[in-house]
């Protein structure tokens, strides 16, 4: 974990580079609405006083910065793309939360629970909006218009792709027959779509080389696999107070995450009956999901987890392998993964 403590010390700057131009594109405006997405962000709470509390981990800024340098750009003069890229992410996760009933995020109430669905989903739509505002002031940064238009491109690839896994997501709650297929078809959308478009375009806006950026897009993309098969591993089994929102969660909504849909596919007759009529309830009991999770133990589901993100991780670094670029330029995606990898929250 020393990597990952040194890693992070790096990514600071950035991290903070990013936060200032977020501000910048939220900006101060002091309708009550914009309160709202600074309260998301975590620059203000509830009642408008400003303060600093944890927001994201930016891992898809952080991503783009770091493909284009990776190809020999400057990073810094992309970062409208990065901000773009956090927001995106934004919007997805305050409707998430509406749509998956979650009341905690970052260890304090979600938008919705504060000023309703209605606002929420305002709030969310802003973001959306805000992301390709942020996007177009690259043709300030001296970015060829051309290069803006793929960048958008992808960006709007990807978030019409997040629609389509959340759809997915969501209908796969009410179905007790969702394959390993079904879910690493739906986590590819929901997930690894906006991570791959990060690294695309990250590396598209300082680089006119199709084959680096087809390369860096799967990079990101098998890294997305990796990363939500990890999430849904923390989900269960991770610690509260490292998520910043219950874990257990997803058993209680239903939700199909890979250890619920390996069990399914492997326990006993006997478990997966059990499964089938736990599942089969609008809502699982608290006492319900510790059952859920006895059966999840018993068939090795956390250790499948833990071998299938090995394995994506492993063909993310192929990938990015098939970049051709030198390998100090691959060095900082390739600790970026690790550090993603390694995480307990």
């Amino acid at each position: 974990m020393g990597s990952s403590k040194r890693l992070a010390e790096d990514f600071q700057s950035y991290q903070q580079r990013i936060e200032a131009v977020l501000k910048e594109v939220v900006g101060s405006n002091p309708l009550t609405f914009y309160d709202v997405l600074r309260y998301h962000m975590g620059w203000q709470d509830e009642q408008g006083r400003p303060c600093h509390r944890e927001a994201g981990k930016f891992i898809r800024p952080l991503l783009c910065l770091l493909s284009c340098q990776a190809v020999g750009g400057d990073a810094m003069r992309i970062m409208p793309a990065a901000a773009a890229l956090e927001l995106i992410h934004n919007f997805s996760l305050i409707h998430d939360d509406i749509q998956d009933v979650s009341s905690q995020r970052h260890h304090r109430a979600t938008v919705w629970k504060i000023w309703g669905e209605s606002q929420a989903i305002n709030a969310g739509d802003a973001m959306f909006a805000l992301a390709f505002s942020a996007l177009f002031k690259l043709r300030y940064n001296g970015i060829d218009e051309q290069k803006v238009v793929t960048a958008a491109q992808l960006l709007n690839k990807a978030c019409l792709e997040l629609c389509e896994g959340q759809y997915l997501d969501i209908a796969y709650q009410s179905r007790l027959d969702v394959t390993m297929k079904d879910y690493l078809d739906m986590i590819a959308k929901k997930t690894a779509a906006l991570i791959a478009a990060s690294t695309a375009i990250g590396a598209c806006l300082a680089t006119d080389d199709n084959k680096v950026v087809d390369s860096l897009y799967g990079f990101g993309k098998e890294l997305g696999m990796a990363y939500q098969i990890q999430d849904d591993v923390l989900g269960i089994w991770g610690k509260e107070e490292e998520i910043g929102k219950p874990v257990k969660e997803d058993i209680s909504r239903r939700k199909k995450t890979l250890p619920v849909v390996y069990t399914f596919e492997n326990c006993e007759d006997s478990d997966r009956k059990k499964l089938e009529a736990l599942y089969s309830q609008e809502v699982i009991s608290n006492d319900d999901v510790a059952m859920v999770v006895e059966i999840l133990d018993c068939s090795g589901a956390r250790k499948h987890g833990e071998k299938l993100i090995g394995r994506y991780h492993r063909q993310a670094l192929a990938k990015l392998g098939m970049s051709s670029l030198d390998l100090s330029r691959q060095t900082s995606l390739e600790e970026m993964a690790s550090f993603l990898l390694e995480r307990d929250y």
